[in-house]
């Protein structure tokens, strides 16, 4: 079923999205293929969150070893870099099918781990997968849309992808009853193997990279592995260092503040697991509205700008729930959420449009692999630092005050690329799409449906 403006009618339970630009058949066929996976990738994210408080206390694990349990999980993004490699050697069709085939299947066996290096094992290994699904279905989103429209894309793939946390958060209200606990939510992961066969069927490759590994077998070229990465060295060495960075820092400081919320608030303000749960529902339906609001204002207004100006307030914010939460914690964490959401699809837009096809995947995996690294050390700076100050909560606050630096980077060390054709970023002006930088894009209007 479609609605008369095209739009198919999944959309009608996306509200948080407003008002849509407009997309051809394909491209909503494509946003809501790679968005609906995307969406238990988030749900296995946030569960490991939610449910820490449980697993810590049927695996034996101490107070101090949180953060390395938490670290070494978040570790396997790493090995989402050879995947994302091989996504721009194969296609990203192949690799988004078999991402999502393994980190499903490594979700679901998360719920029979029975001590705590198995669970690490299973969620290491799921991670990787889940993290390379996620940064393929941004370059697919990047190469699929209109350049005035991509940041909106973007973001409207990240808000439906958070709605995984919302279905994690309600799973997790009931987690005192169900008949296994935190198990039997790791269950629940299974569901989108039954979309794969259908999945299969129906979705396409992109046309940039279709176009480009027919360029590949009329040249005859036997393309090098490692050729994306020696590329990106040689061509984009700036624009590496500067995406590598941010995502270093800002994963420093958004890992262990999202991490620990859920517990923050049952130890320290005593909140239950089922208030937990409606925070994480009903204030994340108001804070998701932060990934489309950032990718429609940066399309509007900028890469740069939006990006420095949410990275800021995330900070700013953080600071503030860890630090005098109490009865504004509600109202906190909705607006950590939303800032944090805001700076994660601007620099996701940046990881994609700054390099060219050939390199498109690999460079989003480095984006991917370096907020990983900043997330793991962030979490490893929080069992370091427990010992010292005493409290986890003090040792976020102070990485927070770290991320103060991203949207100096932000500003200073990225060129604007927003409603401009990759081509024409890429520095290829003879192959210029249509569309002009400076045509008018209507905004988005939030509302119900």
């Amino acid at each position: 079923m479609k609605h008369d403006d095209g739009r198919p009618g999944w959309y009608r339970l996306t509200w948080f999205l407003g008002r849509p630009p407009q997309l051809t058949p394909r491209q909503w066929q494509v946003l809501g293929l790679v968005a609906i996976v995307s969406l238990f990738e988030q749900y296995d994210l946030y569960l490991f969150s939610l449910s820490l408080k449980q697993i810590q206390a049927d695996l034996a694990v101490s107070e101090a070893d949180l953060g390395w349990l938490g670290s070494t999980v978040r570790l396997g993004a790493l090995f989402a870099l050879p995947i994302a490699l091989a996504a721009d050697r194969y296609g990203r069709r192949k690799l988004l099918l078999l991402t999502v085939i393994a980190y499903t299947v490594l979700t679901g066996a998360t719920a029979f781990a029975p001590n705590a290096e198995t669970f690490v094992v299973l969620q290491f290994l799921a991670r990787a997968f889940a993290v390379a699904e996620t940064l393929i279905a941004v370059v697919v989103i990047a190469e699929e849309f209109a350049p005035e429209h991509r940041g909106w894309g973007i973001g409207a793939l990240g808000a439906i992808q958070a709605c995984g946390a919302g279905l994690a958060s309600l799973a997790f209200g009931f987690v005192e009853v169900l008949p296994w606990g935190w198990r039997s939510l790791y269950l629940i992961g299974l569901i989108p193997l039954t979309l794969v066969a259908y999945w299969r069927r129906v979705l396409p490759e992109t046309d940039r990279f279709a176009k480009l590994q027919r360029e590949r077998e009329a040249s005859a070229r036997v393309t090098p592995a490692l050729e994306p990465f020696q590329q990106l060295a040689k061509n984009r060495r700036a624009h590496v260092v500067a995406l590598v960075s941010i995502c270093l820092v800002f994963g420093l400081a958004h890992g262990p503040a999202s991490f620990f919320a859920p517990k923050y608030l049952q130890d320290v303000h005593g909140w239950s697991p089922a208030s937990v749960a409606g925070l994480m529902v009903f204030g994340g339906m108001f804070a998701i509205i932060g990934n489309p609001l950032a990718g429609w204002l940066s399309d509007r207004h900028g890469r740069r700008p939006m990006a420095s100006l949410f990275s800021f307030a995330f900070a700013l914010v953080t600071i503030a729930f860890y630090s005098i939460a109490g009865v504004f914690a509600p109202g906190l964490w909705i607006l950590l959420i939303f800032a944090m959401m805001g700076t994660e699809v601007t620099i996701a837009a940046f990881g994609a449009e700054l390099f060219d096809t050939s390199q498109r995947s690999t460079a989003s995996g480095m984006r991917a692999v370096s907020n990983a690294i900043g997330t793991v050390l962030g979490l490893a700076a929080i069992s370091i630092l427990f010992p010292i100050l005493g409290s986890n909560w003090t040792a976020i606050t102070i990485l927070a005050g770290v991320c103060c630096v991203v949207p100096l980077i932000a500003w200073f060390a990225f060129p604007e690329t927003a409603r401009r054709t990759l081509e024409q970023i890429a520095g290829r002006p003879e192959q210029e799409a249509e569309v002009s930088p400076s045509a008018p894009i209507a905004a988005p209007t939030v509302h119900a449906k």
